[in-house]
């Protein structure tokens, strides 16, 4: 096989990925089904958008019937975050040629990491471990929404309180950004403007305005962060 080495240490260091993208991807496709959507639309989604968090909040943008504006920048804000990997990592993937669109797109929180925490190993053809790591990741997401949709067709069980993964996924993140970052503020002002926006602002609203407010405040408290940081 013209790629067998770069595709063995490709798997072995996307192995912990698969135990958490096949459990939530599990998850996903459940919640989706629940809702009463067809199963079909799992693999669609985790094949072009390939975004766990967002796909979950779609899920709840489809049921309250969100505008197409408010899924837009709602949808910006979930993944800006994306673009600063993407900075970080132009270097890196400079010369990947074909391979650097599908880099760019399959660029999760969790292929990063292993990309900016894992050493390269100089036998192995770069561009094409970054292809194949960045491929397994999203296989294990694709994998697990489209059985968990599957499943949640043909069996029905109550599936009360699964929503809750999503927001088990976002405690999960703020936990490790909590970690890295060693600063309260951000955590505070996230949290208080969730609660504010939670009891002024309507449902379908709630997640754009709280993103924004947020953005204002730490722009201006943004030379306290830094001092602190």
């Amino acid at each position: 096989m013209r790629y067998e080495r770069e595709i063995r240490a490709a798997f072995k260091v996307s192995i912990p990925v698969m135990m958490g993208y096949g459990v939530l991807g599990f998850a996903f496709g459940l919640l989706l089904v629940s809702f009463n959507y067809s199963w079909y639309l799992a693999p669609i989604m985790s094949l072009f958008i390939y975004a766990g968090a967002l796909q979950f909040v779609a899920i709840n943008f489809f049921n309250v019937k969100a505008g197409l504006v408010d899924i837009a920048i709602a949808s910006w804000f979930v993944n800006l975050r994306q673009s600063f990997y993407g900075l970080s990592l132009l270097k890196r993937f400079k010369k990947s040629g074909k391979l650097k669109p599908y880099l760019i797109f399959a660029l999760t929180d969790e292929t990063y990491a292993l990309l900016t925490t894992l050493k390269d190993d100089e036998n192995l053809k770069k561009h094409w471990y970054y292809f194949f790591l960045a491929a397994f990741n999203q296989s294990y997401w694709f994998l697990g929404s489209t059985l968990g949709a599957i499943v949640g067709s043909n069996i029905k069980f109550n599936t009360a309180g699964l929503e809750f993964s999503l927001t088990a996924l976002f405690v999960v993140l703020c936990v490790e950004q909590y970690k890295s970052l060693k600063n309260p503020i951000p955590f505070l002002i996230g949290a208080f403007v969730s609660i504010i926006s939670l009891i002024f602002i309507p449902s379908d609203k709630m997640l754009v305005v709280s993103i924004f407010l947020s953005l204002v405040l730490l722009f201006t408290f943004r030379r306290k962060l830094e001092d602190n940081g």
